[in-house]
This record gives structure tokens, C-alpha cells and sequence, in this order.
């Protein structure tokens, strides 16, 4: 007999040789979800493979990443022996996984185009409902390149002659399709049903800009087809709300060939950054930290003592002064670090909270540049927390209701990833340990929900990373805290302690945003552009019904703007319907009419942006509403 240890302790017994499939089919009735792969001994497998006694297994499903991986990654598949089928001098790629998908990248003369997903799709389902096994086969390398050069296979030969010469390989087949795979897939293809392609694109082979170009088909797959379509009218949302779009129609931001990755502010993109920034100062002075301005270009030594010369130089710009190399920063540390060292340091100063709000710039490569989610300079909201070790949970504590109210403003929900050690890391395995257990403690006690992203974390720190939802339920990634005592080491940071000796400090990396403009296109695309008023970068347009009102409107424009209000007036010689829905699609908060009978009772005809027509308003009623809104930043 075999015993198997399930995730909750329990013990179950099964004869030797049961697979995992039929330990699942025997235990079914106490399993919830359909299960799609299991976790043995923290290793994804097959449910095809067969129990060894005393294995701890924890059963996957597609509430789980491995189920969503899984099941893709079986999509990919399905998708690729459609292609072969109706195709036939395709040849083969790769096809992972990726997050919300899968892809697969296809060699081949003809140009796949959108009318050719629906013939792919066709046969897809088909192979689905033939529901064929996917079985695995364990093979030499030799018998590998044998197998896929008689199949003209070239891209599958390249890479199994990348392994080492006494790898074993796996495969795995489904009807006459049989792929070079590591795995794990779920046990048969009529477990995919809700699948759906999404794009074509063009992906260098390997990744390399010298290799041949290949053709990247994109799809997604979900295990019902209600998940799929509710997926699907997401990202038909998302189109909408595409910061972009938007950051153009609102005249907010632009980008330019003359910089590629650079954002240009337009004045009301610059009124919505400011506002962002006022929130900013207040929340940091209300938890008293001190800001600071550090320098853009700094030497070359001070990034390898850093580490940022080792670690991130290929996404650094460089600059050369007075004949010695000097880089542009691509992260505000070093510069605080200096800030820090520039004066002896007591026990009593601790903590010390250094907030900067800093211009950085960061090499990325020209595809992957996507409006202001992903540029080449941002401003890092950033702040540095020195401390001695027994006040690092108290200030991570700190930094977290920090994050929480500023994100609750916003009326965003978040969780948390830890993220742990790096294979590009520096520093020990204590030390590591420490931080890393520091920051479970501290996400533990505060009750937030987190989950593990193994190997994500800065090459000098663990870090707790903060993942906001938005309005359709996207998650982005925002702010990061990360728990440093290697920095300390490698700059001999130090402070005098209650023994008058010298100790080192502990440092804390944080931002709230992450970056500005990344936080402002996130915002963008959550209000869909309609921003809260006292958001909006336009907040009342004064719409007179004729040029006669327009004076009366001018001298209001004076007011309001006197008063802290941001109002525009339409001084065009359109109809009234036709300024309306001007103001409308301009996303302005409110709009207020004025005509014969306004001008004489000092009043507005007032509309709301999604009410509509609101009634009369006196001026004065309208200006107390709006400067509320702004100071309670409720609306």
C-alpha cells in the first residue's frame, strides 16, 4: 500500500502503483473544484503520474496559478496541433503559458491574420471533443533529435541540443501531435472548453533581434465559459478606458519620436499631477517624513558600490564628465544613502523618514515602451527609513497604513505579494532570512492578504509588493516596501549607539505609487477619464447660451478661480445641445448653463456629468459644494 499526505495532514491509504488522477477520482467526493494538476512534494505534476508512498500532495484547481497554468499551458498545445493540421508546413516554436493566456510562436510563409482564428478555433474544439490523453514519454537526448529532425522540427532540435548531453527529455503527445515539453498538462483535451484567440503578432526567435521573426498567436482559456465571456467584456471595457486613448482625447499627455518613452504633461495633465502630488505632501507630512532632493547624475563608483553597476546596468543611461564615467539614476537610493552619511548619526535621531520625489530614468527597449504604464523616465515616489532593528516592525507598520489610506481615497482594494530572494541577489542567507521573516511577521499581524512570489525580490532585500484592483477588476502593481541591511553594510552606514559604540542601521525602501505617471495612467483608466472633482483637472465649464451671457460667464470664470475652483468657459458660437455634449465627452464633473433668467438671479443651470440636469443652483451654493469636495476628497 501507498500512503499519500494531503495538504491538510490528513493520511490516505491507496494500492501501489495508483496514479493521481485515481487518487482524485477516489477522494472526490471531498474535493470542492474539479481538479486540474497536484502539487507532490511542492513539485507540479500530471495527475497521470503514480503516487509514491509518503508523498505530501495538495490537490490544484483553477482557483489556483498552477490550475490557470496548467490548463493554458494545455491550450497552447491544442491551439498548436489545430495550426499543424490546417497548415501543413508549420513548424514549431514554443508555447507557455503567460499570465491570463497562453501564446505560441509558429514559422511559417503564411500570414496569420484574424480571419484565421475562426478556422483554428473550429479545430480546436474538435480536438477537445475528441478528448485525447495527453501522456508523457521520458526519452534520451539523442532519441529527442532524432525523433523531432525526422519531423523537420528544427526550432525543437535547437533547443533539446542546448541541454547537456546526458539530459533526459520529456515529450508529450495527444493523437498524431507530439511536442517537446517539460509540463505539466491536465489529462486530456476535453478538459479546455472555454478558450478564445486574442492577437498575431510578430517575436524574434529566442528573443534575439538576429534571429528569424516568427508569428506569435495570442489566446486565452478559462474552465467555464461564463468565466471567459465575463474576461473577455473586461477587456472590451478595458479598450474603452485605454489611458492612451484618453490621455489624448482629454489633451492630457503626449509622446513624441523626438523622445520614445517620454512623457510630455499637458496643462491639464499637469493640473492632474498636481493634485496627486498635494495628496502626496499631506500624507507624508501627517506621518512625519522629511523630504529631500538628491542629484539626477552621479559617478560611476557610487553605482558599483551600490551594486547597480553589477545588477541593473543594462538598464542604466551613462554620461561622461570631466573624463570620468558618471550614470544617470535609474533609482533614488544611493543618493539618500549619501544624504544620510553627509553627518554623524545618534540612536536618538532613529527613525529617520526621507521622502524624495525623484526624476529617475530607466533603459527600456523600444517595444515594450506602452504609453505611460512603461517609460523611460518616471518620478519614483520614493522614501528611505533609517532605523534600529528592535523599530523595524513598528515602521514597516507605519509604512503600511500609509499605503492603505492612500489607496482607500482612491477607493482601491489591494493585496500583498511577498516577494523572496533573487538568484541575483548579494548578501547572506541570515540576513535574508531575517528580512524576509520580518516582513511575514509584520503582513501577518496587520491582517492583509498576501500571497509568495518566489524569486521577485530586489537583489539587495526581500519586499512586500502591493497589487491594487481597479474599477473592472484589473490588478496593477503599485507600491513596494523592501527591508534592507545589506545597503548599511556596503556603504558603512553607522549611528552612535546607548553604549557609545558604533552600530549599523536598518533601511527601508519604499514607495506608494511606484511611479507617478505609471499611478496617473492607472488612474486614468480606473475613472475611465470621468475623475472625482476634486481630481479633475476641469471641474465646472460655464456654458453661456449666448454670446450676450458670455460676459456675465467671464466674470464668473474670475470668481471661481479666484476661489481655488479649475473652470473653463465655452465661449464658441455653437448651439447650447452642442456645448452640452461637448462638456460631456470632455469627462467635466459639472456644467453650468447660464441664460437670461441665470444672469438675473446670480444662478447656474446646473448638470452632472451621469445624473444629468440638476436644477437651479445659486452661485454661491455651487462654490461651497465644489471647494468641499476638494478639501474632503470624497467626490
Amino acid at each position: 500500500m501507498a500512503e499519500l499526505i494531503l495538504k491538510d495532514g490528513s493520511k490516505k491509504s491507496f494500492a501501489d502503483g495508483i496514479s493521481l488522477q485515481q487518487a482524485v477520482h477516489e477522494i472526490s467526493n471531498s474535493l470542492e473544484k474539479k481538479v486540474l494538476v497536484a502539487k507532490v512534494n511542492d513539485q507540479v505534476t500530471d495527475l497521470r503520474e503514480t503516487i509514491v508512498d509518503g508523498s505530501h500532495v495538495e490537490f490544484l484547481t483553477f482557483a489556483d496559478q498552477e490550475g490557470k497554468d496548467t490548463l493554458r499551458h494545455t491550450a497552447s498545445h491544442i491551439m498548436a496541433q489545430a495550426v499543424k493540421r490546417l497548415f501543413k508546413d508549420v513548424k514549431l516554436a514554443i508555447g507557455p503559458s503567460i499570465e491570463n493566456g497562453f501564446y505560441y510562436d509558429f514559422d511559417t510563409e503564411h500570414r496569420f491574420t484574424q480571419d484565421d482564428f475562426v478556422s483554428i478555433e473550429e479545430e480546436m474544439r474538435k480536438i477537445v471533443k475528441e478528448n485525447l490523453p495527453l501522456t508523457k514519454e521520458l526519452v534520451s537526448r539523442t532519441d529527442a533529435i532524432n525523433l523531432f529532425t525526422d519531423m523537420k522540427e528544427e526550432y525543437k532540435v535547437e533547443l533539446i541540443q542546448d541541454l547537456p548531453e546526458d539530459a533526459q527529455i520529456s515529450l508529450y503527445r495527444q493523437g498524431e501531435y507530439v511536442d517537446l515539453c517539460a509540463g505539466p498538462h491536465v489529462a486530456a483535451t476535453g478538459q479546455v472548453k472555454a478558450f478564445k484567440l486574442q492577437t498575431v503578432a510578430g517575436a524574434y526567435w529566442r528573443g534575439d533581434e538576429h534571429n528569424k521573426m516568427l508569428q506569435r498567436i495570442y489566446g486565452t482559456a478559462f474552465l467555464k465559459q461564463e468565466d471567459l465571456d465575463e474576461y473577455l467584456h473586461m477587456l472590451e471595457e478595458a479598450e474603452k478606458r485605454d489611458h492612451r486613448k484618453l490621455g489624448k482625447e482629454l489633451d492630457l499627455f503626449s509622446f513624441h519620436e523626438e523622445g520614445p518613452g517620454f512623457p510630455f504633461f499637458h496643462p491639464k495633465g499637469m493640473v492632474l499631477r498636481k493634485n496627486l502630488l498635494k495628496l502626496w505632501y499631506e500624507l507624508h507630512e501627517e506621518a512625519e517624513y522629511d523630504e529631500i532632493s538628491t542629484p539626477m547624475i552621479l559617478n560611476r563608483q557610487l553605482w558599483e558600490q551600490s551594486g547597480h553597476w553589477d545588477h541593473y546596468r543594462d538598464n542604466m543611461y551613462f554620461t561622461t564628465i570631466d573624463n570620468e564615467p558618471y550614470a544617470i539614476k535609474p533609482m533614488n537610493c544611493p543618493g539618500g544613502i549619501l544624504v544620510y552619511k553627509s553627518k554623524i548619526h545618534s540612536y536618538r535621531d532613529f527613525p529617520m523618514r526621507m521622502a524624495e520625489l525623484g526624476l529617475v530614468h530607466r533603459h527600456e527597449l523600444h517595444g515594450a515602451l506602452h504609453g505611460l504604464f512603461r517609460v523611460r523616465c518616471f518620478t519614483q515616489d520614493d522614501a528611505h527609513i533609517f532605523m534600529l532593528p528592535s523599530q523595524m516592525k513598528e515602521e514597516l507598520k507605519g509604512v503600511m497604513d500609509l499605503f492603505a489610506k492612500a489607496y482607500g481615497i482612491f477607493g482601491l482594494e489591494y493585496h500583498v505579494e511577498l516577494s523572496t530572494r533573487p538568484d541575483d541577489s548579494m548578501g547572506s542567507d541570515e540576513i535574508w532570512e531575517l528580512a524576509t521573516n520580518t516582513l511575514r511577521e509584520v503582513v501577518e499581524e496587520k491582517g492583509v492578504p498576501y500571497v509568495i512570489n518566489e524569486g521577485d525580490g530586489a537583489f539587495y532585500g526581500p519586499k512586500l509588493d502591493f497589487h491594487v484592483k481597479d474599477s473592472i477588476g484589473r490588478t496593477w502593481q503599485c507600491g513596494t516596501i523592501q527591508l534592507d541591511m545589506l545597503m548599511p553594510e556596503r556603504f558603512d552606514m553607522t549611528y552612535i549607539g546607548e553604549d557609545g559604540q558604533k552600530h549599523r542601521p536598518v533601511m527601508i525602501h519604499r514607495t506608494c505609487f511606484g511611479s507617478v505617471e505609471r499611478f496617473l495612467g492607472i488612474l486614468i483608466e480606473n475613472y475611465a477619464g470621468a475623475f472625482p472633482v476634486w481630481l479633475a483637472p476641469v471641474q465646472i465649464k460655464l456654458l453661456p447660451i449666448t454670446d450676450k451671457h458670455l460676459p456675465h460667464a467671464l466674470a464668473l470664470r474670475k470668481k471661481f478661480k479666484k476661489l481655488g475652483i479649475r473652470v473653463e468657459v465655452d465661449e464658441s458660437n455653437e448651439k447650447i445641445g452642442y456645448k452640452i455634449r461637448k462638456a460631456q465627452m470632455e469627462k467635466v464633473p459639472y456644467m453650468g448653463i447660464i441664460g437670461d433668467k441665470e444672469v438675473e438671479g446670480n444662478t447656474l443651470s446646473l448638470r452632472d456629468r451621469s445624473k444629468g440636469d440638476i436644477g437651479a443652483k445659486s452661485v454661491d451654493e455651487v462654490i461651497a459644494h465644489i471647494q468641499e469636495l476638494n478639501e474632503s476628497r470624497k467626490g
